[in-house]
């Protein structure tokens, strides 16, 4: 018996508030798309069309997206920026900037851009394990050594920017980069880390559709 309490019998009591097995509830089942209350602005002609194509394309809008529509002139910084960097021609492929954007955010705990840009991963790739290995430990990954110089470079940029130095520039070039190249990859690193710190402040939640994307 419980000496505190007389007539009360501990272990029953806890019994009966555990649940073996209990598993927990569903997640992200509801149309939230982050935990601001922004009610959206009325979009500008250009802006309308890209929602209509995003609409086309993918059948949704990315939810990074309608979280920046309260404000349609953000809203095109913020496309127009991402667009350049990850979809503009560049000395790096699509499929290796999109390999950066789930380091970083890995690295950062970002759970939207890594739910996204790991689609993103599995789509370019044909491959849902080396999406998986982005988010998770890309260092487990089977990867040539201009990847691997790549993601090193991403990841420390993410860990300690005040690190980087002339080693890990020349470290870039011995791997075939170019000073562009270079360049691509700092930007792309950087940006990310910005979307990753302003994803989680405002608990940025991805569109479902992309969970079970390309796998």
């Amino acid at each position: 018996m419980d000496s505190k309490n007389p007539g009360r019998n501990p272990e029953k009591s806890d019994a009966a508030h555990k649940k073996p097995g209990e598993a927990p509830p569903p997640q992200d089942r509801d149309d939230s798309v982050m935990a601001l209350d922004l009610p959206p602005a009325t979009l500008g002609p250009e802006m309308q069309g890209y929602f209509d194509k995003c609409n086309e394309k993918l059948g949704f809008v990315p939810n990074v997206l309608r979280a920046y529509a309260h404000d349609d002139t953000k809203l095109a910084l913020f496309a127009g920026f991402y667009n350049d960097l990850m979809l503009a021609p560049s000395g790096l492929s699509k499929l290796e900037r999109e390999m950066i954007a789930v380091v970083v955010s890995g690295r950062n705990h970002c759970y939207y851009c890594v739910t996204a840009h790991g689609a993103a991963v599995r789509q370019y790739s044909g491959d849902p394990i080396l999406g998986e290995l982005m988010a998770v430990n890309y260092r487990a990954a089977k990867l040539s050594q201009r990847h691997r110089a790549m993601l090193d470079f991403a990841d420390k940029l993410t860990r300690e920017p005040w690190a980087i130095d002339e080693p890990d520039r020349e470290s870039l070039r011995a791997a075939g980069f170019s000073e562009r190249d270079i360049w691509d990859i700092g930007a792309v690193a950087g940006f990310f880390n910005m979307s990753n710190r302003m994803a989680s402040a405002v608990d940025m939640r991805p569109n479902p559709e992309y969970h079970g994307q390309f796998r």
